[in-house]
């Protein structure tokens, strides 16, 4: 089966070169992606034509962007059976572990195979951080136990190539977003370790820790905004009844409170967070279920906290948003809007 390796690269060093001619000494067909580096680079280009095909455009637009332009250009010009790899090109990727999680992706077609890098005290702390952070959201959201989040360094079958050009993010985004919406659609992953290696502490790396993670992790803050919208009106329409009515109305001012602010958070939702394309009737029946179990559980907790415990009424109803804010986006995403896929494939097809 051939292999393709696939190197983005944004203004590279004559590392590249020495992982282009050891990767080609190994029967790697490779291709890499010239991300806007520029005319100060171009001479390292040129010398990259000697072992790879290189696409270049003037402007940086991103490394998922970059990998994306290579997926379209190996749908066009190659034909299964193949196996891709992709690699950063600042070095810190072995050709030899590329080879094995090639190896790997060959035994198990339709699979994602990561290479996962073991952090320890040693590793850069802005890799530590990074990764750190998003490992952890993401198996909050999607409980699969993926280590390394933003690794690089990818293999799979060309069974997989539209769904990795279908994936959003043009950015380091990306490939965290790969990693979402295969969890989402049970496609499955695994991990094999890899050479942990940082050059000059990671100096090379155009990946911003703090930036870049909140740029990763903008879908969870899509979602909080939203609630917060739905908050807003939920705790606003909710002590206005309490102070027009009195206490004796706290479960009929929480149940309407929650109805309203409900059909709100599922539209913002649906339209702008998850920009769910599936049946509209479905998800909302699915959404219908999930309120309404959210509603029971969200009067229970009220009303022990206010009642028994003897919290009051307004800082009880705080506590309780905030303890089923999770449970809420957890099922949101891996039950009901499902259909951004879907509808992405309906489009292909037509």
């Amino acid at each position: 089966m051939k292999r393709i390796a696939i190197i983005p690269a944004y203004e590279p060093d004559e590392r590249m070169l020495s992982l282009l001619r050891e990767a080609e000494a190994q029967k790697l067909s490779l291709i890499v992606v010239d991300d806007g580096s520029g005319e100060t680079y171009r001479t390292i280009f040129e010398h990259a034509k000697e072992s790879a095909r290189v696409i270049s455009y003037a402007d940086n637009q991103g490394k998922g962007a970059a990998l994306k332009k290579a997926f379209a250009y190996v749908r066009e010009n190659e034909k299964p059976p193949f196996t891709v790899v992709t690699m950063d090109c600042d070095g810190q990727h072995r050709v030899g572990d590329a080879l094995r999680l090639c190896r790997l992706s060959e035994k198990h077609p339709h699979t994602l195979i990561l290479g996962s890098r073991k952090q320890s005290k040693s590793s850069p702390l802005r890799s530590r951080l990074g990764n750190g952070i998003t490992r952890k959201v993401f198996v909050g959201l999607t409980g699969v136990p993926v280590y390394d989040t933003q690794t690089g360094l990818r293999a799979f079958d060309d069974s997989l190539l539209t769904e990795m050009l279908n994936v959003e993010g043009e950015r380091y985004e990306y490939e965290m977003n790969v990693l979402l919406e295969f969890a989402r659609r049970k496609i499955p992953m695994q991990e094999i370790t890899v050479e942990t290696i940082y050059l000059d502490r990671n100096a090379g790396s155009h990946f911003c820790a703090v930036s870049d993670s909140v740029r990763i992790c903008k879908e969870l803050l899509k979602f909080s905004a939203s609630s917060f919208v739905g908050f807003l009106v939920d705790y606003s329409l909710y002590s206005m009844l309490l102070l027009l009515f009195g206490r004796a109305y706290l479960l009929p001012a929480n149940v309407l409170a929650r109805l309203v602010s409900a059909t709100v958070n599922f539209s913002l939702n649906r339209r702008y967070v998850f920009r769910d394309k599936g049946s509209l009737w479905k998800s909302a029946a699915k959404y219908a279920l999930l309120a309404a179990g959210i509603l029971c559980c969200n009067s229970l907790v009220l009303y022990v906290l206010a009642q028994n415990a003897g919290i009051n009424v307004f800082a009880a109803k705080l506590l309780t948003e905030l303890l089923l804010f999770l449970v809420s986006w957890v099922v949101q995403r891996r039950l009901i809007f499902i259909g951004r896929r879907r509808g992405k494939d309906e489009m292909n097809e037509t």
